[in-house]
């Protein structure tokens, strides 16, 4: 059955999945980007395409979401997938459903900071990065002739992408986990996190304290940027521009909006997601 580690991008999705990886998927927990790879990204074009699936047919691929699942379940094992996508039903097509998902995982953060950690991971301007949060439906999905095409994500906005997966809450089987709690009290969420999974399991939680302390170490942010300086991170993006790779962790705890939006711009993103931020306490 497939947990899901859902987020809006830049949300702090990269963290929980390092830690999850270093925990279930090494022998110490200590982490190193390669570990990461245990979890895959839902969808990913690879998957349909191994079906024999026309890849360039978003409609078929949509239709093939379930399909898709149901193959991955054949491990008969808790699968993580990790997904930007939000919680839909298209053409009475599910994202996923009760038979394939064991429970949901969403990572939040302040929109506000989303915004700033976006610019800077696609070298946009801070307006057009509130924009993308505000009005883009989905990334992804261009096609071309000579190779495969990019992977369709239907993201949503910010606060549908966050007010969909809420679904799994009536079904008791729904974390939220705020990306500001993870950076500060990382010891205490990645126990409530492995708490939540064990009971989605029927199983009782028996800590390997050794490791877990290994594994909140090694997963600082100061530690995951040294590692991209020296060894480099597969999910960076390269700069269209310059050719070189953007650094996938900038600023991280230091990436506070207060000083690089100025009010039109926070005060456009609050008024777009006044009822999600102030449930999430935000505002």
């Amino acid at each position: 059955m497939i947990v899901w580690l859902a987020s809006y991008p830049k949300s702090g999705n990269t963290l929980v999945r390092s830690m999850l990886a270093a925990y279930f998927f090494s022998k110490d927990g200590i982490y190193d980007f390669d570990l990461i790879r245990n979890i895959k990204q839902f969808p990913d074009n690879t998957l349909f395409k191994e079906m024999g699936l026309n890849i360039n047919d978003d409609e078929e691929i949509i239709k093939n979401y379930i399909n898709v699942q149901e193959k991955i379940n054949k491990k008969n094992s808790i699968q993580f997938l990790k997904t930007h996508s939000y919680l839909f039903n298209i053409n009475n097509n599910p994202f996923t459903d009760l038979n394939n998902s064991i429970g949901a995982i969403y990572i939040v953060r302040d929109p506000r900071n989303v915004v700033t950690s976006w610019a800077n991971f696609t070298k946009t301007s801070l307006e057009k990065a509130a924009d993308v949060l505000i009005k883009t439906y989905q990334f992804g999905g261009e096609k071309n002739s000579t190779n495969d095409p990019e992977t369709t994500v239907f993201v949503g906005t910010w606060g549908q992408n966050f007010n969909s997966w809420k679904s799994f809450k009536h079904q008791q089987r729904y974390l939220l986990i705020k990306y500001e709690d993870l950076i500060n009290n990382r010891d205490i969420f990645l126990h409530k996190i492995l708490k939540f999974i064990h009971d989605l399991n029927g199983t009782e939680l028996k800590i390997d304290q050794k490791k877990f302390n290994n594994v909140v170490e090694t997963t600082s942010f100061e530690r995951m940027k040294n590692l991209e300086s020296t060894k480099g991170f597969f999910e960076a993006t390269i700069d269209s521009k310059t050719g070189k790779k953007i650094p996938f962790f900038n600023l991280g705890d230091k990436n506070d909006w207060k000083q690089f939006l100025n009010v039109k711009i926070s005060d456009k993103i609050e008024k777009a997601f006044e009822n999600e931020m102030t449930e999430l306490g935000y505002l």
